[in-house]
């Protein structure tokens, strides 16, 4: 795991815990894997607006409501960010585990209301193959400005 990743999990003082899994690219493959439901294990999405970037944590069996976030955000063009600008912006971890704390690239996030239903929640560890998991309430121990609201809807 990354040492900045580690660092700030280790400082932060919450307990967790850091999975080792096969190789995974999808937050569905990950929930199949560790047998557990997608309603535990969190996906992370970068969006962007004109020049921000900004998180989006929502359950891995649901899927993003754009319209809800354009809301939330007052911005009125939102996009998936591109490949190469989270290259750009975001080191030290792989393009689709990156974990959900946004503040540890001074970004804002944002986390779908329905992973508070949950006690422990599953998130990216920064490799396809490694994962952490967490009780939920500490997600805002991890990151003390997130943002809660309805972000996602059924796929």
């Amino acid at each position: 795991m990354q040492k900045k990743l580690l660092n700030f999990l280790k400082k932060s003082k919450i307990k967790f815990e850091v999975i080792s899994h096969k190789t995974v690219y999808t937050a569905k493959d990950k929930a199949q894997t560790l047998k557990v439901p997608e309603k535990k294990v969190g996906k992370t999405l970068i969006l962007r607006a004109n020049k921000n970037l900004f998180f989006v944590l929502i359950p891995a069996h649901k899927q993003l409501d754009l319209k809800k976030i354009q809301q939330k955000t007052k911005e009125k063009k939102i996009e998936l960010a591109s490949e190469k600008l989270i290259k750009n912006k975001i080191k030290g971890v792989k393009l689709g585990a990156i974990p959900p704390f946004g503040n540890l690239w001074g970004f804002q996030t944002f986390v779908d209301n329905s992973i508070k239903r949950e006690k422990e929640i599953i998130l990216n560890g920064g490799d396809w193959n490694l994962s952490i998991k967490i009780l939920t309430k500490d997600l805002q121990k991890l990151v003390p400005d997130l943002v809660f609201g309805n972000f996602a809807k059924k796929k």
